[in-house]
């Protein structure tokens, strides 16, 4: 019986763990944009942490600033997407476990 609840115990503490560091699924982005994007979307997740509409407007108008406009930011879970975007401009990762995000630029 001990050996049993030891295990659960185990097997709790694994399923309660998360990735804290940025997961990338995709990016055609090259290396110094991925990297300031990157950087952007785990600061608005961390600040914005309970409001995934917040972090995905800070995401937004920061790219918009710095890279010029047309950016798009999808921030949530339990979501697909087809879009058309620019070349060169597309990331997709997770944060802190089942957070996606989805950076794009329009043309």
């Amino acid at each position: 019986m001990a050996a049993e609840g030891g295990e659960a115990e185990t097997q709790q503490k694994e399923e309660s763990k998360r990735h804290t560091y940025p997961l990338v699924r995709t990016c055609d982005m090259n290396d110094e944009l991925k990297t300031e994007c990157m950087e952007l979307c785990v600061t608005a997740c961390e600040k914005f942490s309970q409001n995934n509409e917040s972090a995905a407007r800070m995401i937004k108008e920061t790219m918009d600033k710095k890279f010029g406009p047309t950016w798009q930011c999808i921030v949530g879970e339990g979501f697909g997407y087809f879009i058309e975007h620019e070349v060169k401009s597309l990331l997709y990762m997770f944060f802190g476990g089942t957070t996606a995000i989805i950076v794009w630029k329009c043309a």
